[in-house]
């Protein structure tokens, strides 16, 4: 088994692994005491070319297969946590629009997610249902040539700074999971508002709830097939959890890196902290793990850019990931003493990421 990147993914991982140092990094918690999203960071990353990697190259994109995508996720994840969300947001929203969009909807709205120039959102989760995407209750009438939607999305990334968002709704309350159906729907449309949260880490994501009264969308912002947006969507998830995963890695990583450095400098007893066992053996075992979940991602994205089965690998990582990477941070934390916790290092912001 070959386990290594090939020459373009071991360059694009250079690329992007210099500009998370170089531009990312040094503003990373000032977005977030300034509650701002950077918005012209998402277009450097279109140019870069991170948001249109699951995205063909008919429609702007790179139509760069899931290795290369996870590549992506975890060195933006190591200079800035929150820009993440560019490359895992927009990979599973580039699959359902080219997969199941109408060319109309693929023209109008891929070049620009891909350039950077729009930012789109995925609005499933309601205030009682979360994992359990067959019991949303936000509705979608067929009224002549337009689906009026009504319901509440919480807990939905870019609420407050997205230009439009996938949402899914009940065209068929009766059948359950199969009534379900995606929509396009543009944040200008008369009767959608939104409203952000007071959240305690990724505030340049803004999140926040999206409310729908009324809203009247054409049907041609029909996403596939009505009733068939459940299945649509639980695919992407497949993928969007190995991403997160690594997100999640790359910042904890990063942290472990600067934590290294620092044991090596600070002094105590006139040793060291480095030379301690109580120092050392943390950081080889927290490395271990992110390591072993690190694996354990890449090989889930190349099962599926094999067309193979990957859901065990994919949730595994989905609860690894983000576990393994907050007890790597919370040790960085210890290690780095009183001024990691203060918002001038980054720890704190990884933390609550």
């Amino acid at each position: 088994m070959d386990f290594s990147f090939n020459e373009e993914q071991q360059y694009f991982a250079k690329m992007l692994k210099e500009f998370a140092r170089d531009e990312l990094l040094p503003n990373y918690t000032k977005w977030d005491r300034e509650g701002v999203t950077p918005k012209h960071l998402w277009k450097k990353l279109g140019e870069l070319g991170v948001n249109g990697l699951r995205i063909p190259e008919a429609y702007g994109g790179s139509g760069a297969d899931c290795v290369t995508t996870g590549i992506a996720a975890e060195e933006i994840g190591r200079g800035d946590f929150n820009l993440t969300y560019a490359v895992m947001l927009n990979a599973l929203i580039g699959e359902i629009i080219a997969t199941h969009a109408s060319d109309q909807l693929k023209q109008e709205w891929l070049p620009n997610i891909a350039s950077g120039d729009r930012i789109v959102g995925i609005a499933i989760t309601e205030p009682s249902a979360g994992t359990d995407a067959g019991g949303i209750k936000t509705t979608a009438v067929h009224k002549g040539n337009s689906y009026i939607l009504n319901g509440e999305k919480s807990g939905i990334s870019v609420a407050t700074s997205g230009d439009a968002f996938i949402i899914f709704a009940k065209t068929n309350p009766d059948l359950g999971n199969r009534g379900i159906s995606a929509f396009m729907v543009p944040a200008d449309l008369p009767g959608l508002e939104t409203k952000g949260y007071e959240d305690l880490g990724n505030i340049p994501i803004s999140r926040g709830s999206v409310y729908l009264h009324d809203v009247e969308v054409p049907e041609e912002n029909l996403i596939g097939l009505e009733g068939k947006g459940f299945a649509q969507v639980m695919n992407g998830f497949d993928l969007s959890r190995l991403l997160i995963g690594l997100q999640c890695v790359g910042a904890a990583m990063q942290s472990i890196d600067e934590t290294i450095e620092h044991v090596k400098m600070r002094h105590s007893f006139g040793k060291p902290l480095a030379t301690y066992q109580g120092v050392s053996f943390p950081i080889v075992t927290h490395y271990t793990q992110l390591e072993m979940v690190k694996w354990q991602a890449y090989r889930g994205l190349w099962l599926r850019d094999q067309g193979l089965k990957h859901s065990k690998e994919s949730a595994s990582v989905k609860w690894l990931g983000p576990k393994y990477s907050q007890e790597a941070i919370h040790e960085c934390l210890l290690l780095n003493g009183h001024y990691a916790y203060t918002k001038e290092m980054p720890l704190e912001q990884r933390y609550v990421m």
